[in-house]
């Protein structure tokens, strides 16, 4: 049984950590938040110990560490701009580390982490779980299998409504989340250069506080992009099932179906890093690069091949004066 502990347990994601931790059969021991909205731990570690200071949780894993019952991983699930700091600090503390996506904002985080992990011995895991999916595989392995000079036209279109607390929150802020390709697309563009080989191409043509759209080009697939979090984005027929998520992925003219199986995938991500299999550093580094690259573009605006969502009229920041 190893020991873990959790850095960011009120966030969204946090849940899906603990039921990995407790699904294979481990045990949380500390965990800690700012926010002391974490009545959920009741449901998987309800003996863990939990601060919202982070110098008490601090002091508490070295009282471990002496009473000989030291931490073997550290979950990180807290903001964006918090994973690089709060991989070193589980590093430092002599545990290896499972981290939520974006693993960092820069690529140049990547490489420094790298080194601490040279000199510490430690190893830091990434949760990269559209991989493990069993969809996601096979057409992988249908890219790798086609003609050297195929490349596949996909329109990937991914909507997720988000209502005015988003900008309120640390998502909201750019230089916290990354923005919107970083905060919901950086798992899809990990996969797209999974499946499709390296970028040859990043185009943005639009890019504001509640869309992007872009271009990319991979060795085997000619990509257009839509991300939304604005409701009136996605298609009416959705909206009026009451859906205020949608999400599809178009390639060479029909649906790729991968709705489902995507209960367990966090548990089977810390199976695999928990048997040495799990997708360390350099990994996570292409897709980084290419969210990187996004955020710092200057969109070129509708021209070339742009997705046709791009064409939706721009909206109103919610707390711009009119």
């Amino acid at each position: 049984m190893k020991n873990f502990a959790l850095i960011g347990a009120a966030g969204f994601v946090a849940p899906r950590h603990m039921q990995a931790i407790q699904e294979t059969g481990n045990q949380l021991l500390a965990a800690l938040d700012n926010s002391d909205s974490v009545g959920i731990i009741d449901s998987y570690f309800p003996e863990a110990d939990f601060f919202v200071e982070f110098e008490r949780f601090d002091r508490h894993l070295e009282k471990l560490k002496r009473r000989g019952a030291p931490i073997d991983y550290v979950s990180v699930c807290s903001p964006n701009y918090l994973h690089d700091a709060h991989i070193r600090f589980g590093m430092r503390h002599g545990a290896d580390v499972i981290c939520e996506k974006p693993l960092v904002l820069n690529p140049w985080n990547i490489d420094a982490l790298e080194e601490i992990a040279r000199e510490t011995g430690q190893n830091v895991y990434n949760i990269l779980q559209l991989r493990l999916h069993p969809s996601v595989i096979a057409l992988r392995e249908k890219a790798r299998q086609a003609p050297s000079d195929k490349k596949f036209d996909v329109d990937l279109t991914y909507q997720t409504s988000r209502g005015h607390w988003y900008y309120t929150s640390w998502k909201g802020d750019v230089a916290k989340s990354g923005g919107i390709a970083t905060n919901i697309g950086v798992h899809f563009y990990d996969m797209l250069q999974w499946i499709f080989g390296d970028v040859q191409d990043n185009i943005v043509h639009i890019h504001t506080h509640d869309r992007a759209a872009g271009f990319l080009e991979f060795e085997k697939a000619r990509v257009r992009w839509f991300l939304s979090i604005n409701y009136n984005t996605i298609p009416e027929a959705v909206r009026k099932t009451g859906a205020r998520t949608f999400r599809s992925i178009n390639i060479e003219g029909e649906e790729f179906e991968f709705s489902g199986g995507f209960t367990d995938l966090h548990t089977r991500s810390y199976e695999a890093i928990l048997d040495g299999n799990g997708f360390e550093l350099g990994a996570a580094k292409k897709a980084i690069e290419i969210v990187h690259d996004i955020r710092h573009q200057e969109p070129v605006g509708l021209k070339g091949a742009y997705h046709p969502l791009a064409k939706l009229p721009l909206a109103r920041h919610p707390f711009e004066r009119p």
